[in-house]
């Protein structure tokens, strides 16, 4: 009977096995239709500057809004996924991505383009690839860290086959055609959601009860509105307005986690701060090369070789730092890729040589194949999987801030200085002060609780412990998640 029942319950469990791997292939084409999208920007930099005479700055802008909205969007996100679930949120966004990139090809101005290409088609992006993320915090536990890296090989696919399929159509049809034919492309991302269908756990096969205390709970709320509501006091109603705000950020933004969490709050600063550099080297790469003498095709080829070199590093780097040597540590491996990553920068300023960039390309590859593949895993942990979702929320809003000025900053100065030097050596100096910070804030915490708890802290929970000073009490992996209700409120 035992058996039996082992059985049962491993056959209503999806989790690491039969349509997860579904679910990951669908995770694999949505990262790289939403998160390699923003990578061919760069090819129609030189075409919409002509096209609405605009400055560097102002052009950067339109690629700066579609990356900020695509990673600040998470709070939006976290509700649709709560209300509706995953599948929801990714068809939802594909059809967004699709309406935005279509209305591009009618644009009269660069601010029409804000509007269209920038909110629309990124606010579509975020929700797609938002939602493929948090779906596989709950199709995967035990090969997590390796499905998380598999899904990350999809940037690398998109930022191979975007940049080559953009200078193609501009060059055949012009920009406006090629936006409207990318409107038909992302409708795909309706199709990866349409494979992501609801989680079905096995201790969902008994309606669970509702939670002692819980409709007490709901009735108390309630009578407090409605007291709220006929007191004559507007102190109370104004009290009650406070609670419900208070509850909101909770839940979608995890202002909680970010107060009381210190490894949660240095990993969001270091990569906010991190942000503000990272993006500048694919935006203005292309530009770069085109004004040093190298062909537009080649120089779109370079971008293609950041993403060709990512997708056989990022598999690597996801299956070393689910290494049980690295268990707890991999945030020293992505301060490392970050530190790489911002050194690279300073290959490509000492000479704009072909050669020289392509050699710039691979190491920088190599880098932010680190950065991909860890960027999540890292954040899974740092925070507990059942305020994944809202801790994704907060953390991406707080870096969209920094991936919205930073390009646009930057081509200010190079608009002043007419010396694209400048976007390099601002890229290495945000990517490398930021792993500096990161590497030395979280060694230094973890020497601040290994003495605080001594040889009271289980090895099993030393990861745990070196992020955090509150302790958590992880969850068996009989029991599911209690977010999964999440995934399958369709």
């Amino acid at each position: 009977m035992s058996q039996g029942g082992a059985a049962a319950r491993k056959a209503a469990n999806p989790q690491d096995q039969g349509w997860a791997w579904m679910v990951l292939f669908a995770a694999v084409l949505l990262q790289g239709l939403t998160l390699g999208f923003p990578s061919c920007t760069g090819v129609f930099f030189k075409d919409l500057q002509h096209e609405f005479q605009a400055s560097n700055s102002e052009t950067s802008w339109f690629s700066s809004i579609m990356v900020a909205v695509l990673h600040g969007g998470g709070p939006l996100c976290s509700i649709l996924v709560k209300r509706f679930g995953c599948r929801f949120a990714v068809m939802l966004g594909g059809l967004l991505s699709s309406v935005g990139m279509v209305s591009s090809s009618f644009c009269k101005s660069i601010s029409q383009l804000y509007l269209t290409a920038g909110l629309i088609t990124g606010l579509g992006s975020c929700f797609s690839f938002q939602a493929g993320v948090t779906v596989l915090g709950y199709y995967f536990v035990r090969w997590r860290t390796l499905a998380n890296a598999m899904a990350s090989t999809g940037v690398s696919l998109g930022f191979t086959l975007w940049p080559l399929l953009s200078q193609y159509l501009l060059d055949e049809m012009g920009w406006r055609n090629t936006f409207l034919i990318f409107g038909g492309i992302l409708l795909n991302c309706c199709v990866c959601g349409a494979i992501m269908r609801p989680v079905q756990l096995a201790s969902e096969s008994v309606p669970e009860s509702p939670k002692p205390g819980g409709e007490a709970e709901r009735g108390a709320e309630a009578a407090q509105l409605s007291n709220g509501a006929s007191s004559p006091h507007p102190e109370l109603q104004q009290q009650s307005r406070r609670t419900a705000c208070s509850r909101m950020l909770q839940k979608y933004l995890a202002f909680d986690i970010f107060c009381q969490n210190k490894g949660y709050r240095i990993y969001t600063i270091g990569v906010a701060w991190m942000m503000m550099g990272f993006a500048l080297p694919h935006v203005y790469l292309v530009p770069y090369a085109i004004q040093n003498g190298v062909e537009e095709r080649k120089a779109a080829l370079l971008i293609s070789i950041i993403g060709l070199i990512n997708i056989f590093i990022r598999p690597f780097t996801g299956l070393l730092s689910g290494h049980r040597v690295f268990k707890g540590r991999r945030i020293y491996l992505f301060s490392l890729a970050a530190l790489l990553y911002g050194l690279s920068n300073l290959i490509c300023v000492s000479s704009a040589e072909f050669s020289v960039l392509i050699t710039y390309c691979i190491i920088l590859s190599i880098a932010m194949s680190g950065i991909g593949a860890l960027t999540f895993q890292v954040l899974m942990d740092v925070v507990e999987m059942d305020r994944f979702s809202s801790a994704l929320g907060l953390f991406t809003i707080v870096e969209s801030i920094t991936l919205l000025i930073g390009p646009p900053l930057t081509g200010l100065l190079v608009d002043i200085t007419s010396d694209f030097h400048y976007v390099f050596y601002n890229s290495s100096f945000f990517l490398i002060s930021a792993a500096l910070f990161m590497g030395i804030s979280f060694c230094m915490l973890e020497k601040k609780v290994k003495s605080k708890e001594g040889s009271k802290v289980p090895l099993d929970n030393a990861s745990r412990c070196q992020y955090s000073e509150t302790p958590t009490q992880p969850q068996p992996e009989s029991q599911p998640p209690p977010a999964a209700v999440y995934i399958s409120s369709i």
